[in-house]
């Protein structure tokens, strides 16, 4: 039950309860006026009467009678024990407040007619019951436009609050929810977390991007140093160490640069199942290691250089952590890599992929800078790319290209 329908039904629920109760209280009221009325009326008159009776053996009074036939049994028992007494009962001319009391020679009674008390009570009733409804109504409504209220301002909160979650650190709440309740609290204490949150980011980004700016100087004396070497296995160790530790200050750069949002797309026409087997070949991974199947015919505008960096990264980390064979299908604008290894971890299928992470045990957790890349470079083109594993074992990357302006959108759905 959404936050507004709890309000409301509590609202509601404690409107009805109120309004019962007070509804009832004052039918009760009522109702004991009335009666302690017509028994103070009945009572004097069965004075007057008895006073008249025992001073000339006359009865007086319009409602006067001895030995009634229709006065109530109780009341006749009361007055055979020479006591007075009066009851509220119903007999033939209606509903009517008794009195009685004993004479000699008999019972004397009073009626007094109680039908229009009753009509009287009838009619502020249907008045309360029209009240409480009422009142109801304009109780319910107005705790149903307090909690649309509530309800939509929160609503606007998450909405914020997930386009922060999803990298847009720069989005304030306290500019979409107004008011200065508990709501509006709740906006300006995420506020103070997305601010640091975004100062904390850029710190890192700009730090990133330091390192690998001030990395590159030496980077390049070790390069030229190492092409400077004599021939041999020590050398041949050097280089390599140096060309990785040479990638890994590219890596950086390019992760500066996406975080930075600094890239744009430079699209063009590409025929997809041709530019997939040219990202293969130049990967370096040859059949049986990868294996591309799908449509030959398929044409998609998208970043020829940003598509080969993607698929690369796809395929390497897929041979490196995965087993054999890696299967690239091509399935009109949805692209999937698929190995046959343990697949991806937990960590990464929730959290997605985490740079300087990687799948390797002596690494730590994550899966490093190849799929942060990719994953970056997906966003500037306007594709999606999904990280999931295999029923049968071994991870799938699902590569979503946007479709062209002359095609339709691809359906979500199809595998």
């Amino acid at each position: 039950m959404t936050l507004r329908r709890q309000i409301a039904t509590a609202v509601a629920a404690i409107s009805v309860l109120v309004a019962v109760t007070v509804g009832l209280l004052v039918h009760q009221a009522m109702v004991r006026q009335h009666v302690d009325q017509a028994r103070s009326s009945a009572l004097a008159a069965l004075d007057s009467s008895l006073a008249s009776y025992k001073l000339n053996r006359t009865i007086t009074g319009r409602t006067a009678a001895l030995d009634d036939p229709a006065l109530p049994a109780r009341l006749r028992n009361l007055a055979a024990d020479e006591r007075q007494g009066s009851v509220l009962a119903a007999g033939p001319e209606g509903e009517a407040m008794w009195a009685a009391g004993a004479v000699q020679g008999g019972v004397l009674s009073v009626r007094v007619d109680f039908t229009q008390d009753r009509q009287a009570i009838a009619d502020l009733d249907r008045i309360i019951l029209i009240a409480v409804t009422a009142s109801v109504f304009t109780t319910v409504l107005a705790g149903v436009m307090v909690a649309d209220r509530i309800s939509r301002r929160l609503r606007t909160a998450a909405a914020a609050a997930r386009g922060i979650a999803a990298g847009r650190t720069d989005t304030r709440i306290g500019e979409l929810v107004d008011g200065r309740d508990e709501v509006a609290d709740l906006a300006a204490a995420v506020d103070s977390m997305s601010r640091a949150l975004h100062r904390r980011l850029e710190d890192e980004q700009q730090f990133t991007a330091d390192v690998a700016h001030e990395l590159r100087t030496p980077l390049t004396g070790l390069v030229t140093a190492a092409e400077l070497l004599p021939p041999g296995r020590p050398t041949e160790l050097v280089r390599n160490r140096v060309q990785v530790l040479r990638s890994l200050v590219e890596d950086l750069l390019e992760v500066s640069r996406l975080d930075a949002d600094a890239e744009t797309a430079y699209l063009s026409e590409v025929p997809l199942e041709r530019a997939v087997r040219r990202t293969v070949t130049l990967t370096g991974l040859t059949e049986p290691t990868v294996t591309v199947a799908g449509e030959a015919d398929a044409v998609v505008r998208t970043d020829l250089r940003r598509l080969d960096r993607i698929l690369g990264n796809l395929l390497v980390n897929a041979d490196r952590h995965g087993t054999g064979p890696v299967l690239l299908n091509v399935d009109g604008l949805r692209i999937t890599v698929r190995d046959h290894g343990p697949g991806f971890p937990d960590d990464l299928l929730h959290h997605g992929p985490q740079r300087f992470r990687t799948s390797v045990r002596e690494r730590g957790r994550g899966h490093g800078l190849g799929l942060t890349i990719a994953q970056g470079h997906a966003r500037v083109i306007g594709a999606t790319l999904t990280f999931t594993n295999h029923p049968d074992g071994g991870a799938v990357a699902t590569l979503l290209l946007p479709p062209a302006a002359h095609q339709p959108p691809p359906d979500p759905q199809t595998p």
